[in-house]
């Protein structure tokens, strides 16, 4: 009876540390778990850069300025902003810093009206070559 009762020792001691190597791992991988809203957050980030980009040039076409610009060149705001959307995320990224440079530079009065008008201009021929293209 004794013999016996050492195996069931060994053999509770043996689940034990089955369960408890068990649990260590599984708290060890329980720690490397990227919480849900972390990566929804982190899923919607491109997204929301996108339409940051796109409002800001956006931004500077519908200003005073940007409508001279459109109207000078024969382009209708709507077809702008068609061309906005369709163009690629690195693209898309480029021109919005443009803008927020030249949105920028005019605020701190380092652009002239006709200055901001002729980067407008260019980047109105940027929205066409780009669409043309694709």
């Amino acid at each position: 009876m004794h013999f016996r009762f050492g195996k069931s020792v060994h053999a509770l001691g043996l689940a034990a540390l089955i369960c408890l190597f068990g649990f260590t791992t599984w708290a060890q991988e329980a720690r490397h778990v990227v919480p849900s809203s972390e990566l929804h957050r982190d899923a919607a980030r491109p997204g929301q850069t996108r339409q940051a980009d796109e409002q800001s040039i956006l931004t500077l076409l519908s200003s005073d300025a940007g409508q001279k610009a459109l109207k000078s060149a024969g382009v209708d705001y709507q077809k702008v902003d068609k061309a906005v959307g369709q163009l690629s995320d690195e693209d898309l990224a480029k021109l919005a810093e443009r803008s927020r440079q030249a949105q920028r530079d005019f605020a701190a009065g380092k652009l002239s009206d006709r200055d901001l008008l002729w980067i407008i201009l260019i980047i109105v021929a940027v929205l066409i070559i780009a669409l043309a293209l694709r």
